[in-house]
């Protein structure tokens, strides 16, 4: 899989509102609409997260990746964003250790995992989802979470946003 292209006469981190505003209505005309009528539901179609928050979650990511690993740069490091969704109300107990309001269910969401770089057997370098595992005899390591069996250990990762609806769109500009 390849990046996504850059605009090299845009400077980073900025983007036309032109092309901001064709993408998002393009996911809102398109994806949320066919959610909505599939679910019959009135799906979130945005989530906001405060600076600290991201600033503290980037934090504990460079943190715990040093601690694995020493050499580990930023460069090594990144965030990988998957669409999730919140359970039925009905099945809200799953939520227990992580509280978000019951009127977030069935609800999109984002979960916040981290990358690492790693080498394959190949020699091809991939962003793999990572996390930190408790220190082994003094050591700290890590497992690559896409080559690992899923347990019941907590994961550096972060979800808790604002979703828009619920919340109200007055702030929102596209």
């Amino acid at each position: 899989m390849g990046k996504e292209s850059t605009n090299e006469h845009e400077p980073s981190g900025t983007m036309s509102n032109n092309l901001i505003q064709a993408l998002i209505d393009n996911y809102r005309n398109n994806h949320l609409n066919a959610i909505n009528e599939t679910l019959g539901i009135t799906d979130a179609h945005s989530i906001w997260f405060d600076l600290p928050k991201l600033k503290n979650f980037i934090a504990t990511i460079e943190k715990e990746a040093s601690v694995m690993n020493p050499e580990t740069t930023e460069n090594d490091l990144g965030i990988r964003f998957y669409y999730a969704a919140y359970p039925k109300s009905e099945n809200w107990e799953i939520m227990a250790s992580h509280p978000v309001a019951k009127e977030y269910a069935e609800k999109h969401t984002l979960v916040m995992v981290p990358t690492l770089k790693k080498e394959d057997e190949n020699g091809e370098i991939h962003d793999c989802d990572f996390k930190p595992i408790s220190a082994v005899d003094g050591e700290s390591r890590s497992i690559a979470l896409n080559r690992m069996q899923r347990s019941d250990e907590n994961s550096i990762a972060e979800n808790q946003g604002f979703l828009i609806p619920p919340g109200n769109s007055f702030a929102e500009g596209f």
